[in-house]
């Protein structure tokens, strides 16, 4: 008589080949070993030969793989149930059936659960295909994590070892009334009520897989569906966790993340009905959930977007969308030790929207203006000294006495948009200054920048970057070069030309690059070596 297996992996299949098989292939071949191992696989449904293919595999593993069929149900929750009906196994592990495990992964968490005597393990997880997935949980193996201040609020799913008594004891299921974001009820209420959470980082486990033609459930769900199911998961959560800080911690996640979703690029799109019904949905989870904590650690960008739908501005919203997706981020209104984004609706008194949704209170490394555009690039002789001048024009407006211009040679830290960015370093940890910065008005009521770099000691590859400090918050600029030509300069008293280059990065962050024009053996830059050569001796 087969003993009862240490693990059972859920299934839930519905036209997932030809993924399926690898998924499968990787259940069968976990060096846990059959004996510790059930797998129970729900076909919903499926008219692909998904169900043909479990049964195949049901054949060659009669006493390790379990296939139920059922018709289609609509989404992953009902199948999940009935898999958990009939599990057998200490701990249930779920994995989407497009997916696939690392050969150890079940063997080295359940050894966690074990060893620290854990209810949930949450083994490292990646994305294939351009899939995303959030990282910053994998840091380190961690025998007990807090869903309250950790990084675990931003990966709720449910591809995680689960104790089978919580799981029975507390009567979790999935609801089934969800197309998507089922798993997070489940996966919230696991982690509320589990003794310990335990982490395993230093091995991936789990390989989500990103389908060619991007049809995974949760690609294909519109902005109502998941509207409707990111109220289901909040007013859950809210009925497990009082209120205050830590409700707040794992409701940020469903703010900067699910909510935001709903107003980006593809939101002027949508026909104006849908617009004010997604207005009206997000308005009453601000009311209900977002707090003046929330708020003000919220960046504006996503602040005054939720602030606008609040207020049913969809005209506005939409124009801010629109605009920043098109232009960048507004200028800034600087007013004392205030900055505040001049996004539409700003002090209208038809939208009726606070200052403090505007006000920037970023404290970490942030976009200044995406419309920051380079004007000029020259360089400049005096004495013995040679200097790159880098003009930009600036979306800054308002009095510039509180603000702080610094031109540094470095790495700053991420941008304030990504959940978990690294907050400002002090003083002493800034990146090394160079050359100088200074300000002035542009003719367009904007703000112009003028940065001069001495050539000589700036001979490093990273170049220098721009930030500034605006009433006490930092921005690194992007600047859009235009394709404008860069100038050429010559080492005064050598016959080393140099060039002055001003682009933006992969980040769209402006990097100001001076350095020697080492001569090659044949090309253009070896013909223009020898121009430059002739012009000096004449």
């Amino acid at each position: 008589m087969r003993r009862e297996p240490d693990v059972t992996v859920v299934v839930a299949v519905y036209n997932t080949m030809p993924y399926l098989t690898e998924c499968l292939d990787s259940l069968i071949g976990q060096s846990i070993g059959l004996e510790r191992l059930e797998v129970v696989a729900v076909d919903d449904g499926s008219t692909d030969g998904s169900g043909a293919e479990l049964d195949r595999y049901a054949e060659r593993h009669p006493d390790v793989v379990k296939v139920l069929h059922q018709p289609n149900s609509g989404g992953p929750a009902a199948p999940s149930n009935r898999a958990l009906d009939v599990a057998t196994g200490r701990f249930v592990y779920f994995i989407g059936a497009d997916d696939h495990l690392g050969e150890e992964a079940l063997e080295r968490m359940v050894s966690a659960a074990d060893a620290n005597e854990a209810d949930v393990v949450v083994g490292k997880m990646v994305g294939t295909n351009g899939r995303y997935v959030h990282q910053k949980l994998y840091d380190g193996n961690h025998p007990d994590v807090s869903l309250y201040d950790s990084a675990l609020p931003f990966t709720l799913a449910n591809t995680k070892l689960f104790r089978r008594e919580l799981v029975e004891k507390h009567s979790l299921r999935f609801p089934e009334d969800m197309p998507v974001g089922s798993d997070q009820p489940f996966t919230i209420e696991a982690c509320v009520r589990a003794r310990k959470i335990s982490v395993v980082s230093d091995y991936t486990c789990y390989y989500a897989v990103k389908r060619g033609d991007a049809s995974n459930i949760t690609y294909r769900a519109n902005h109502l569906a998941r509207l409707r199911c990111v109220e289901r998961i909040m007013e859950h959560t809210a009925g497990l966790i009082p209120a205050g800080p830590q409700r707040d911690a794992v409701l940020k996640r469903h703010f900067d993340w699910e909510l935001s979703k709903l107003l980006q690029q593809d939101f002027p799109a949508l026909d104006l009905d849908t617009r004010r019904q997604v207005c009206e949905g997000v308005g009453a989870l601000v009311d209900a959930y977002f707090t003046d904590g929330l708020r003000d650690g919220t960046g504006v960008k996503r602040r005054v977007r939720f602030g606008l739908a609040r207020s049913g501005a969809v005209e506005e919203l939409t124009r801010a969308i629109t605009e920043e997706t098109e232009h960048g981020a507004p200028p800034f209104l600087l007013e004392g030790d205030r900055a505040l984004a001049t996004y539409p609706g700003f002090r209208d008194p038809a939208v009726g929207l606070d200052d403090r949704y505007y006000e920037v209170r970023e404290t970490v490394v942030g976009r200044l203006s995406a419309g920051t555009r380079l004007e000029s690039a020259d360089w400049e002789q005096h004495g013995t000294e040679l200097f790159a001048v880098v003009n930009l024009r600036v979306g800054v407006t308002g009095d510039l006495s509180s603000a702080v211009v610094a031109l540094a040679q470095g790495a700053m830290p991420q941008s304030a948009d990504k959940p978990g960015a690294r907050k400002l370093p002090g003083d002493a940890a800034r990146p090394k200054r160079v050359g100088t910065l200074t300000t002035g008005a542009a003719e367009d009521g904007g703000t112009l920048l003028t940065a001069r770099i001495p050539l000589a000691p700036t001979r490093s590859k990273r170049g220098v970057r721009l930030y500034v400090d605006v009433a006490g918050s930092t921005y690194e600029i992007p600047v859009r070069t235009e394709g404008r030509p860069m100038p050429l300069a010559r080492r005064w008293g050598t016959d080393e030309p140099h060039r002055v280059a001003a682009s933006t990065n992969s980040k769209g962050r402006l990097v100001i690059t001076t350095a020697p024009l080492r001569e090659p053996k044949s090309g253009v830059g070896a013909r223009l070596r020898r121009t430059l050569s002739r012009s000096k001796r004449k």
